[in-house]
């Protein structure tokens, strides 16, 4: 796991010189604060949700979809200060914003806990503001709370994981409640799917799944 992670930061770093957003968005798709929303954070009824930030959301969104009991993954913005936070704005690294996915999930067949299995073995919780070849307080590692059970299963985990021996090097994700989530871009939703031949895709977000899939003990929808 040690090495695992790092070699994919390594390399990561050399295949791409591009980060997770750059040169993505259509050149005919103008920038407009309306296709930003602000998500109601009440779940479905039976349904239950949470956030995570891991670094590129495309990534996030990708993994989390994968685990059994998960509905469904967005991509967006939380964690910040600013209202209405678009792309272009959250890149100046000045909205206190983190790429951030919002799961949806069936509570009875996977759990909050469970998820931060997930998150734990799905990127490097260790490297502060940056993942991968991404770079910027955006790409920051934060596990999001809703409840004082969530904030008491999260604190627990980041423990358990700093104890495991996985990582070398201490865990730096954050723990902050959930106050609000802001939907990103229509582009960024399910990237990986309409963007296969990306080069960020292939250099970062498939190695990084594919990664996942090897450490995760828990099952996935592709077993």
């Amino acid at each position: 796991m040690k090495f695992s992670f790092t070699t994919f930061t390594v390399v990561a770093a050399f295949i791409l010189l591009i980060g997770c957003g750059a040169n993505t968005k259509p050149h005919d798709e103008p920038v407009q604060d309306t296709d930003v929303r602000k998500v109601n954070l009440v779940a479905p009824t039976g349904k239950a949700i949470a956030a995570f930030a891991e670094g590129c959301f495309w990534c996030s969104e990708h993994i989390f979809e994968a685990v059994i009991g998960v509905d469904s993954a967005v991509s967006g913005y939380a964690g910040g200060k600013t209202k209405n936070p678009t792309y272009e704005r959250v890149n100046t690294e000045t909205t206190g914003h983190a790429e951030t996915v919002l799961v949806y999930y069936d509570p009875s067949i996977v759990s909050y806990e469970e998820l931060t299995n997930v998150f734990f073995t799905s990127h490097d919780p260790t490297t502060k503001d940056r993942q991968g070849p991404d770079r910027g307080s955006s790409y920051r590692s934060i596990l999001f709370y809703s409840t004082p059970q969530e904030l008491d299963i999260a604190v627990k985990a980041k423990e358990r994981y700093n104890k495991s021996g996985m990582f070398k090097n201490p865990i730096v994700s954050e723990i902050m409640p959930l106050k609000e989530f802001y939907r990103a871009e229509g582009y960024h939703q399910d990237y990986i799917e309409h963007n296969p031949g990306s080069p960020y895709v292939i250099g970062v977000s498939i190695p990084r799944y594919e990664l996942f899939r090897k450490t995760y003990k828990g099952k996935l929808k592709q077993d």
